[in-house]
């Protein structure tokens, strides 16, 4: 059985993005495409429909193209255990009043039971000083913490 990885919408931005001038981006686009490209056969990928929605969002054009990668990977449920797992995120303050999608997207990954969710929201999601007290919110709601990073922390060997 392959593990199952939540990939919310900053990845998939920088997965169909024009490629940045700004050296940093381009790097992060750059380790999206060889991610995509090379590891995610060894996985199952999922994602919500709060990724849909993100991604529908803006220049229709970029839209289009993120909606494109997005059509055929499984979404995970957004049901009310989802919702009180956010709403726990943010009344322990694992994740900030204001970042409401973002504890979302935590949970979803949370209560479908994955074990990677992948992001480059190193804002609020894949935020290390913020990491414990996910997982202890997590925990104390009886849920298992994936594992949250950037595709180059999953890159393999």
């Amino acid at each position: 059985m392959k593990p199952k990885i939540y990939i919310e919408t900053s990845f998939i931005s920088y997965l169909t993005a024009r490629p940045s001038r700004d050296l940093i981006i381009a790097a992060h686009q750059q380790i999206t495409h060889e991610w995509w490209n090379t590891r995610r056969e060894y996985f199952d990928i999922y994602t919500s429909h709060l990724v849909i929605r993100e991604a529908s969002a803006g220049n229709p054009e970029a839209a289009a193209k993120r909606l494109f990668i997005l059509q055929d990977i499984p979404l995970m449920e957004m049901n009310e255990s989802v919702m009180s797992m956010a709403e726990q995120l943010i009344q322990h303050h694992a994740v900030p009043k204001g970042s409401e999608e973002d504890a979302l997207h935590i949970a979803v990954a949370v209560v479908n039971g994955a074990d990677y969710l992948l992001t480059w929201n190193c804002t609020h999601i894949g935020n290390a000083e913020r990491r414990n007290l996910i997982a202890e919110v997590c925990h104390k709601n009886g849920c298992e913490f994936p594992v949250i990073c950037t595709p180059e922390e999953l890159i393999g060997e």
